[in-house]
């Protein structure tokens, strides 16, 4: 990304979107599960669990918002919501293929519902999976 010359300086590109953001985020997740107490195949503590879901759920708007303004979207122009999401990935991304939009649907309940927002999610497998589809998705975005 280019800086810009105003009359007022120079305006740099957001650090808000920058490239490899997504990427970062999924690095933070595993950061947060590392540590994390395990008894019996289960996490004894739920907070670093959900923080773990929260930040993936991130990850993939990161994800999908690089993608956008690769697409030429500007910043103002991105999605607000999750309905906004899933009509830009269908509209930029998924053109023909409502595969992709269905994964993101799939994901922000099992992420951000689930995970995050409700705290059901606390066996290591179903973890790792969620957190592996999470990562799967940001690569079929960003690959």
């Amino acid at each position: 990304m280019e800086s810009v010359q105003l009359r007022m300086g120079t305006v740099r590109p957001s650090k808000a979107h920058t490239e490899g953001e997504a990427h970062r985020y999924v690095e933070n997740t595993k950061g947060l599960l590392k540590d994390a107490a395990i008894e019996d195949n289960i996490y004894l503590d739920k907070k670093p669990v959900r923080e773990a879901f929260g930040t993936a759920y991130l990850a993939i708007l990161e994800a999908i918002n690089e993608a956008l303004i690769k697409k030429g979207l500007t910043r103002k122009e991105l999605p607000k919501s999750v309905d906004g999401y899933m009509a830009a990935i269908k509209k930029y991304l998924s053109v023909n293929n409502g595969k992709l939009v269905r994964e993101f649907d799939s994901l922000y309940e099992a992420l951000h519902i689930a995970g995050y927002y409700r705290g059901l999610l606390y066996q290591v497998p179903l973890v790792k999976e969620a957190m592996g589809e999470a990562d799967t998705f940001i690569k079929k975005i960003l690959p």
